[in-house]
């Protein structure tokens, strides 16, 4: 899908580094259970697990994606999933993987993923946004200042999700969020 099919309406303040949970978030399913590897990708672009199910992208993420990279915006994943490689593998697959200038993909808290990309970006909290499926999340995260958007799992990653996210982010920004630390 070609950036220009969708698009995004960018506010004035808008984030230094969005990150992006990965299961329920930009596909729908798990790549730790709901899948099973090795995953191919056929000629015509698509992706299947060994059982020869298809595995789709939600439809916006890439045109958003190119968007954000276009606005010179820094892109981040954070997965706590069990199967790193095979998440890193799906990026790569769904030719996604250039956009992604952190990725913190491994089981654990996702307090520490933020925590490694404040170190590695030097990008304060409050200059991040965050999309997720999980609740806790969110919560956690919100305390630091991170501007954090719940991602329903039926639906994914949309346009109209994203830019009530960047809205919100511009909110925040404008009336301040108190700094704080992990």
């Amino acid at each position: 899908m070609a950036s220009g099919s969708v698009q995004i309406n960018f506010p004035a303040v808008i984030p230094a580094l969005v990150v992006f949970d990965l299961d329920y978030t930009l596909w729908p399913f798990w790549v730790d259970t709901h899948v099973i590897p090795p995953f191919t990708k056929r000629s015509d672009g698509r992706v299947f697990d060994r059982n020869k199910d298809e595995m789709v992208l939600h439809k916006d993420v890439r045109p958003i994606l190119q968007q954000l990279q276009s606005k010179g915006i820094k892109i981040a994943a954070a997965s706590r999933t069990d199967s790193p490689p095979d998440a890193k593998t799906l990026l790569k697959l769904y030719d996604i993987d250039q956009y992604f200038n952190y990725k913190e993909i491994y089981p654990g808290c996702k307090k520490t993923h933020f925590q490694r990309f404040h170190k590695q970006s030097k990008i304060d909290y409050e200059d991040m946004l965050f999309f997720d499926d999980e609740s806790r999340n969110i919560r956690d995260l919100s305390k630091i200042g991170v501007t954090c958007i719940f991602v329903d799992e039926d639906y994914g990653l949309t346009k109209d999700l994203f830019e009530e996210g960047l809205k919100e982010f511009a909110k925040n920004k404008t009336k301040g969020h108190a700094k704080r630390e992990l």
